[in-house]
């Protein structure tokens, strides 16, 4: 490596100004016009469609080559690991949802399998989870709170909830807002804009999904002490609901209470095992199905429910339901949080896909992620299921435990099935306080993400205050509301970055042709006579007043002082002109002798002693170079600008060349009326050394000019 440093190279070649590379290069002008784009995209031939078949349901592709030999034992193992996983975990998240627990299992059957049809990726666990239930949840408390359904109970005359109707109306609101979300996720993914998750950088998802967590928390609260809050919703919801359950804490229901203790405490311990014996077992422990069968059989066994008061998931019925169309009635109520849950679910399955794809090797194509997550939850609406995404934890055990392919997904829906159709209503006795513990333990991971905090302080401190306000965003405007508010001051954040860059005049490594910023290099050095300007940021409306401002106070030049000046001087030398020409006029008239010759050479003789006094000051530079290699692009303001400046510093004799132009952004000049006849490509540079160089050519050219006009 050291040899190689020491490597030394010579070039010798002519300056090359913008025009003179495209000449050598032959720069192609010929674009394909709009129509041309159109007819090419609407072409159609057999090895296309094939293509666009295969693409569309990436089954067809891959399945008929599926190895039963290396994959098929993993799959299995790994089908049914997380289908006994989704049992405990689509029945607890479908509390978050706000609907009974059976529509989780529908939940974790249906999307399933239309994912495993349209899905590219072979690793993630689609189905339930805990952020996209709980905005499910904050949507049907919404449009179906309890005090729609109160009605009068003749036997214990007073005003009760009637469950079954309130219950019915949330799942036909779940229904129609999944539907919605599907519908846009399709779409999106029809036109190309897979893209939009990248809107959703890291510290924002992960301040996102914390902030979700608490929601998450705090909703399964009333199921951990037996109690029974006033439901709030909209901004400040989440402050409002910790104040009625600290007001309600003395009603507690003490079995209720020590059920999710017990439950909590053996499920930590038991984790913990799994964990500390995870490379000396095959398969881990179904650690949360245990705690789901133990605690439903205690409860039927001693009756927690009529001797204590606990409450338990109740009726569940057998078999699937019929598929119903949503309710279109409730689309317009619904649409904002349809789209929220739509840009949630794919980005969280989109990072966590992308992440094993690098891992194993294999491409997820995110356009077709959109659209197989939204047929998965448009159809899944239809049959009643609420919106899905992926879980960390099941994908983490479909991995670990073998799984290859999108075929463990199909088998765990299988698993699924069989559990719906005929061993469901032995839950009817589970404890909703185990439920909810089994939420609390699963959490445990989005609560570690609150070490990020000292991590970005250390790396990069605009990222660690994306994650805060993005934390705080979630908890004080909900979900829904907070995701818009987050991606926004992560916006905000790139604009003021944009807005507030870094300027720094360069000079010359010794030597070389590199260039490297004045104040943080010791040995770097100043061209003599040229002054070289650079931004970190594009050139673009927001910025384009202060790069101006920038560029004048890194050069120390007041130009808009100078110019006033050279104005003046221009009045003064029109006020010489018109005091001989009048003097000329009065000699004229008074005599009759031609004396035009005189006068004339009294007014060049003025002009000349003015225009002696306009040369430039010579502690001023000879050119300035503008490096604008960081630009990406240039919209009009930014155009104006550059030919401000150039026009500006010419007029008081300094040549402004710019250098590092993008081939984009050469062609927003041209578009953008920056040359003309006085101003052509020999201005641009591809390189600050070119640009340095020509402008000591020109230099050296003016001064023996000077000379040679000085010797005559």
């Amino acid at each position: 490596m050291a040899e190689r440093r020491r490597t030394g190279y010579s070039i010798q070649r002519k300056i090359l100004d913008e025009g003179a590379v495209d000449e050598m290069a032959e720069k192609s002008d010929s674009k394909p016009s709009l129509c041309e784009k159109v007819k090419k995209s609407m072409s159609c031939s057999g090895p296309r469609l094939k293509n666009c078949l295969l693409g569309s349901v990436p089954v067809i592709s891959w399945l008929p080559r599926y190895s039963i030999r290396d994959n098929a034992l993993g799959d299995l193992i790994s089908g049914i690991s997380v289908g006994i996983m989704q049992l405990p975990q689509g029945m607890a998240y479908a509390l978050l949802a706000s609907v009974p627990p059976v529509f989780g299992l529908y939940s974790s059957f249906y999307p399933v399998l239309i994912y495993f049809i349209f899905g590219t990726s072979k690793h993630i666990s689609v189905g339930t989870y805990a952020v996209m239930s709980v905005m499910i949840g904050g949507v049907t408390d919404r449009l179906a709170p309890d005090s729609n359904f109160i009605i009068w109970d003749n036997v214990t005359n007073s005003s009760i909830v009637d469950a079954v109707s309130r219950d019915a109306e949330r799942v036909r609101v779940a229904a129609a807002v999944t539907f919605m979300s599907g519908l846009f996720q399709i779409l999106l993914g029809l036109v190309q804009f897979g893209f939009v998750v990248t809107y959703l950088s890291e510290p924002l998802v992960r301040g996102y999904t914390t902030g979700a967590a608490i929601h998450v928390i705090v909703s399964q609260l009333k199921y951990t002490f037996g109690i029974s809050p006033v439901k709030y919703s909209g901004p400040l919801s989440l402050i409002y609901t910790v104040l009625e359950i600290c007001y309600l804490i003395p009603q507690t229901n003490i079995g209720t209470l020590v059920v999710s203790i017990v439950a909590i405490i053996g499920l930590i311990l038991a984790k913990e095992l799994n964990a500390y014996l995870s490379k000396k077992l095959p398969v881990p422990i179904p650690v949360e199905l245990l705690a789901v069968i133990v605690a439903t059989v205690v409860s039927w066994q001693f009756n927690l429910e009529g001797e204590y008061g606990v409450d338990v998931v109740g009726i569940i019925p057998s078999g699937l339901q019929p598929p119903v169309l949503p309710a279109a009635s409730l689309f317009g109520q619904v649409i904002g949080d349809a789209f929220a849950l739509s840009v949630v679910g794919y980005g969280i399955a989109i990072s966590l896909g992308r992440i094993f794809a690098l891992k194993y090797g294999y491409k997820v194509d995110s356009n077709q992620e959109l659209i197989a997550l939204g047929l998965s939850n448009s159809i899944g609406g239809i049959f009643q299921c609420f919106a899905i995404s992926c879980s960390m934890s099941r994908t983490m055990v479909q991995e670990s435990t073998g799984g290859k392919t999108q075929v463990a997904g199909a088998l765990s829906a299988i698993v699924i099935l069989f559990i719906t159709l005929w061993i469901g209503t032995l839950f009817e006795a589970l404890p909703k306080a185990v439920l909810a513990a089994i939420i609390y333990v699963n959490l445990h991971g989005m609560m570690k993400q609150f070490m990020d905090i000292s991590a970005l302080w250390r790396s990069n401190k605009v990222d660690m205050l994306v994650w805060i306000a993005t934390f705080i965003l979630t908890l004080l405007l909900n979900p829904d509301m907070g995701l818009a508010a987050a991606i926004g001051f992560s916006m905000l954040t790139v604009i003021f970055r944009t807005q507030l860059p870094t300027y720094s005049l360069l000079g010359q490594v010794p030597d070389t042709d590199v260039y490297r910023p004045l104040e943080d290099y010791n040995q770097v050095r100043q061209v003599p006579g040229i002054l070289i300007f650079r931004s970190s940021a594009t050139l673009y409306f927001a910025n384009a007043e202060m790069y101006q401002d920038a560029l004048g106070e890194k050069s120390g030049i007041d130009i808009t002082k100078i110019l006033s000046a050279k104005k003046k001087l221009e009045a003064k030398r029109k006020r010489h002109e018109e005091k001989n020409a009048k003097k000329a006029k009065k000699a004229a008239k008074k005599s009759a002798v031609d004396v035009e010759g005189e006068p004339e050479r009294a007014e060049q003789k003025d002009i000349a002693i003015i225009e002696m006094n306009a040369e430039p000051d010579p502690s001023l530079p000879r050119a300035i170079v503008l490096d604008l290699s960081p630009v990406n692009f240039l919209d009009t303001v930014g155009i104006k600008t550059l030919r401000s400046i150039q026009r500006d510093y010419g007029e008081i004799g300094i040549e402004v060349v710019l250098a590092g132009c993008q081939t984009g952004v050469v062609d927003n000049l041209q578009t953008g009326g920056f040359f003309s006849d006085k101003v052509t490509k020999s201005c641009l540079f591809s390189s600050i050394h070119d640009a340095v160089l020509y402008c000591q050519s020109a230099t050296t050219q003016s001064q023996d000019k000077e000379m040679t006009m000085t010797h005559l």
